[in-house]
């Protein structure tokens, strides 16, 4: 996508600006519709509405879906139900049209379907508006190329003339038998070598890589991930083909998961944009720092236990933030890992053995080295024998068990069915905290009692 400079923003501008419809009509063909959508997301909605209604209605629909919610949601407000169905609904791809429809409540849903003159349609959006937004039910399209495994090639290639002629997209041709179960997919190379074939089940793959429709869209991501698709077809529970989920929706839902995985690792309870109302973003974020105060009030009832070790051997006050910093910096790293490996699906359950006790060699080695630094430091600077001991020892067995944490933690959350990013936000940070503040104080107090 070529971006356009602050001039041809300006120029466009100020054409919509002054209604010259003419000039506008004939620079449309020159935009891509998510340049068109930026460029209407900073005009006011009675500007974009005006200039919407100059766009063909394929090109009308795309630029819709690429704007953000906020500012489609203006636009939307200020068109009629029949506009809505006429200007962007006839011409969506049934999935983007369910999407469009569920930012909408029910009442307007079925308003504005009233309006869809083509029933099928309409009945093919209202059959995804039923899936949870997260599952491939939910992602999918109706919109394919299928075909009955009992077709002579002639009549096959017939019917794919029909069909591709109200298709923006060809990926594959899904085969079905007489109950609409899903037999295979037929090549195109196939089509165009085997003119003559009797009936096409003869020529097809079988057993092509499906998801079902109430799988996860994590589910969804890792199949195409891992089998290098550009599609997949959907299947219910009893293998009838029902939709077909294509690699730009997967593009789409994996950034989404990216954004959200990002959200839980910074500390936000649910997914939240900058435009959201102030109410929602509070609910977001304050779940987390209530939490991060409820363990900054723990660390000062267990540092206030020790008031005879921080009178005795005032130095070790110097180092508590280095004990917090590394214990939540060692975890993060490891929880990082652990979490993007459940995510691409690489750890298999007879591997969790050997993955901690990698860990912990990784750990032993990352804690010796950093404790045999901070002995040598404090030798030259400090040359206090408790200071000295206590800080190595504690660095060395902080760092052990936040990489363990880092590694145990989300690999429980996954099992408890629970999202595992939520392992490399402040809940590893916060527990490692603690811990080391555990640790350390009782080491110190241990030592000092012992030289004393």
């Amino acid at each position: 996508m070529i971006e356009m400079n602050k001039e041809e923003v300006k120029y466009i501008t100020s054409l919509i600006e002054e209604r010259k419809e003419e000039e506008l009509k004939s620079l449309v063909d020159q935009l891509y519709p998510a340049d068109i959508a930026e460029l209407l997301e900073e005009l006011p909605a009675e500007e974009t509405l005006f200039f919407y209604r100059l766009l063909p209605g394929t090109v009308a629909a795309d630029v819709l879906m690429e704007m953000d919610e906020l500012e489609r949601k203006e636009v939307l407000d200020l068109l009629t139900d029949e506009e809505i169905a006429d200007t962007f609904l006839t011409h969506m791809d049934s999935d983007d049209a369910a999407d469009l429809l569920q930012e909408l409540d029910e009442d307007k849903q079925d308003a504005i379907l009233a309006y869809v003159d083509d029933i099928e349609q309409a009945g093919e959006i209202i059959d995804l508006l039923k899936y949870e937004e997260d599952t491939a039910g939910g992602i999918m399209r109706k919109e394919m190329m299928v075909v009955n495994e009992n077709w002579s090639m002639p009549r096959c290639m017939e019917e794919l003339r029909i069909q591709a002629s109200e298709m923006d997209d060809v990926y594959y041709i899904y085969v079905i038998d007489d109950e609409e179960r899903l037999q295979g997919i037929l090549p195109i190379k196939k089509v165009l070598t085997s003119p003559n074939v009797s009936k096409i089940k003869h020529v097809i793959i079988r057993d092509p890589i499906v998801v079902h429709e109430n799988d996860s869209v994590e589910e969804v991501v890792r199949a195409f991930e891992r089998y290098d698709l550009v599609a997949i077809p959907v299947v219910d529970s009893i293998g009838r083909l029902v939709g077909v989920i294509t690699v730009d929706d997967v593009v789409d839902q994996m950034r989404e998961l990216h954004e959200k995985d990002y959200q839980l690792a910074s500390g936000l309870s649910s997914d939240v944009e900058s435009s959201d109302k102030v109410v929602r973003q509070i609910g977001a974020r304050l779940p987390w720092l209530l939490l991060g105060m409820v363990g900054g009030m723990l660390n000062s009832v267990i540092l206030g236990g020790y008031d005879n070790v921080f009178a005795a051997v005032p130095a070790i006050s110097l180092f508590i933030p280095l004990m917090g910093g590394t214990g939540g910096n060692v975890g993060m790293q490891s929880s990082a890992i652990i979490v993007q490996d459940l995510a691409t699906g690489s750890i298999k359950p007879n591997k969790v053995g050997s993955l901690l006790l990698k860990e912990l060699a990784i750990a032993l080695m990352n804690g010796g080295i950093l404790s045999l630094v901070l002995f040598v430091y404090n030798y030259f600077y400090l040359k206090d024998i408790v200071v000295m001991s206590s800080v190595s020892i504690s660095i060395f067995a902080v760092v052990i068990f936040a990489s363990l944490s880092g590694t145990i933690v989300p690999l429980t959350l996954e099992r408890l069915k629970m999202d595992p990013a939520r392992a490399t936000g402040p809940f590893i940070t916060i527990m490692n905290d603690l811990i080391g503040m555990f640790i350390y104080m009782n080491v110190t107090n241990f030592l000092f009692n012992y030289f004393s």
